[in-house]
């Protein structure tokens, strides 16, 4: 995903990564040395982060317990940022999943830097799934979640 945000690099480096901050819009972050551990608001996800790559203020690689990778890079434009946000790892049945909850996420950010709320992340998500189903390139068998079970 990629947004264009009306910050200089220093301030959107700092939204991505100062725990205050960061539970403005993405969650409750404890940091650890070189990982952290987090409670995200869109999804209620917990768990233990590596910080793989960090090189202030433009690169940030993250690794999940599941090797899930979330990578954060910013280009300064003038007194814009771009943001670029890549998650890769997952498994293929749960790309919608995660391309709606990082699509949340982003936005979610950029509400933050326009001094609004957080979305209704569950609402948001069931907009968002199901375009990410159909952007598939080509039918996944998917698993039944628990709440769509009888």
């Amino acid at each position: 995903m990629e947004e264009r945000y009306g910050t200089d690099i220093d301030d959107l480096w700092s939204a991505i990564t100062d725990p205050p901050r960061l539970a403005r819009w993405l969650g409750d972050i404890v940091r650890d040395g070189g990982s952290y551990h987090a409670r995200y608001h869109a999804s209620g996800w917990e768990g233990d982060v590596r910080i793989d790559v960090c090189e202030p203020p433009r690169r940030l690689r993250v690794v999940d317990a599941g090797d899930h990778v979330t990578e954060v890079t910013l280009t300064a434009d003038g007194d814009q940022t771009m943001l670029v946000w890549e998650a890769r790892g997952m498994p293929l049945h749960l790309l919608p999943a995660y391309g709606a909850g990082n699509q949340i996420h982003v936005e979610d950010l950029t509400a933050y830097l326009a001094g609004r709320d957080r979305c209704d992340a569950a609402a948001r998500f069931r907009e968002l799934e199901p375009a990410y189903k159909v952007a598939l390139p080509e039918p996944i068998d998917m698993p039944a979640r628990s709440e769509d079970r009888p």
